[in-house]
C-alpha cells in the first residue's frame, strides 16, 4: 500500500513532467520559425533606454506589491517595508528557480518567521491579495474585449476565475464578518487552535479601512504591470507602432497565463502566449516570437538577480526554506516560538 506522502511525491512528479512538457511545446512552437539570426542582429539595435526603463519599473512594481501586504496585515501587526519587500523578492527567486510556484508559500513562511504572525495568517492575507488581484484582473478583462476579440481560450479562463474568485470571496468573507457564526462552528468540530487565532485575525483584517486601501493600491499595481511591457516594446524597432492599448491587454493575457502551472521561469508558456498576445494586434508571427525571448529575458534574468541577492542578504537556505515552508503546510499550524528570529 501506497503512503500518503508517497502518494503525494508521486502525484507531484507527474504534476512536474505534465507542466514541462507543455512548456517545452510550447518553447519549440515559438522557436520554430523565429528567425534566432535576426535576433542577434536586433539585439544591439535595441533602444536600452526604453529596456532600463521596463527593467527598473518590472523590479519596483513589486514594491506596490510589497506595501498592499503591509496594508492588508496592518490590523493585525505593522510590518516593516523591508521586511515585506525582501520576503516577496525571496519567493519570485523561488518561483524563477523551481516548479509549481512555491515561493507563494514561501515568502508568507518567511514573513512569519520575521514578524511573529501565525503562517496561517500570512497565508490567508496572501489569498486576500490574490482576490484582490483577480478582481481587477476580471475588470482588465472586460475592458480588453471591448477593444480586442480575445481568443475564445482566454475568455473561458476569465469565466473560470471569475468562478475562483466568488467561491474563496465568499469563504473568506464568512471568517471575516461572521466571526461568532464561524468560531462556534469551528469549536464544535474541535479543529486545531490555530484556526481560533486565524479567524480572529480574518475578522480583523476583514473590519478595517487598510483592506480597501489594499484594494485601491490592487488598482495600481495592475496597472502599473503594463509599464515594463510597453517600455519594452518602444525598445523593439519592429513593434514601435504598437500602442499602449495593445500592451494593456498583451498584460492582461499573460497574467490570465500565469495561473496556469508552468515550467521553471515559466520559460516556454509564457512566450507562446505573448506571440497569440502580439497576434491579435497584427504582429507578424517571426516578429512576435523573437520578442517574446527580448520581453522574457527583460522580465525575468533582473527579477532573478535581484531575488537572489534579497536570498543573500537574509541569509537563509534555499534547500532548508522550501522543506521548512513545506512541513510548516503540511503540518497546517503557526510557527512555533522559537523559530520567529532570524539566526
Amino acid at each position: 500500500m501506497v503512503s500518503p506522502a508517497s502518494a503525494i511525491k508521486l502525484r507531484s512528479r507527474i504534476f512536474f513532467v505534465v507542466t514541462s512538457v507543455i512548456s517545452v511545446i510550447c518553447l519549440a512552437w515559438t522557436l520554430y520559425g523565429a528567425n534566432l539570426g535576426e535576433l542577434r542582429r536586433e539585439i544591439p539595435h535595441l533602444d536600452w533606454r526604453w529596456v532600463a526603463v521596463g527593467v527598473v519599473f518590472d523590479i519596483l512594481v513589486y514594491s506596490l506589491q510589497a506595501w498592499r501586504w503591509i496594508l492588508v496585515l496592518k490590523p493585525i501587526k505593522s510590518i516593516p517595508l523591508w521586511d515585506s519587500m525582501r520576503s516577496i523578492y525571496v519567493g519570485q527567486f523561488f518561483n524563477a528557480v523551481l516548479s509549481l510556484r512555491p515561493g507563494e508559500i514561501i515568502r508568507c513562511y518567511l514573513l512569519g518567521r520575521w514578524s511573529d504572525i501565525p503562517v496561517s495568517v500570512t497565508l490567508a492575507s496572501a489569498l486576500i491579495e490574490r482576490i484582490l488581484d483577480g478582481i481587477w484582473l476580471v475588470v482588465c478583462l472586460f475592458v480588453t474585449t471591448h477593444y480586442v476579440r480575445l481568443p475564445r481560450e482566454f475568455v473561458v479562463g476569465g469565466y473560470f476565475l471569475v468562478g475562483l474568485l466568488v467561491v474563496c470571496g465568499i469563504l473568506v468573507g464568512i471568517a471575516m464578518f461572521w466571526k461568532q457564526q464561524t468560531l462556534d462552528y469551528v469549536l464544535g468540530a474541535k479543529w486545531l487552535g490555530w484556526v481560533h487565532v486565524l479567524i480572529e485575525d480574518l475578522h480583523l483584517i476583514g473590519h478595517s479601512r487598510y483592506l480597501y486601501y489594499a484594494a485601491l493600491v490592487s488598482l495600481f499595481y495592475s496597472l502599473v504591470q503594463v509599464l515594463p511591457i510597453y517600455a519594452l516594446i518602444r525598445s523593439y524597432s519592429h513593434l514601435r507602432d504598437v500602442s499602449i492599448a495593445a500592451a494593456f491587454a498583451l498584460m492582461v493575457i499573460l497574467r490570465l497565463g500565469a495561473v496556469v502551472p508552468q515550467a521553471p521561469g515559466n520559460v516556454g508558456i509564457y512566450n507562446g502566449i505573448t506571440v497569440i498576445g502580439l497576434s491579435l494586434f497584427g504582429v507578424p508571427s517571426p516578429v512576435a516570437k523573437r520578442f517574446s525571448f527580448i520581453l522574457w529575458t527583460a522580465i525575468t534574468i533582473p527579477l532573478l538577480i535581484v531575488g537572489f541577492i534579497a536570498v543573500a542578504i537574509t541569509g537563509v537556505k534555499m534547500g532548508d526554506v522550501h522543506k521548512n515552508a513545506r512541513e510548516h503546510m503540511r503540518r497546517k499550524e503557526p510557527l512555533p516560538q522559537d523559530e520567529t528570529t532570524v539566526s
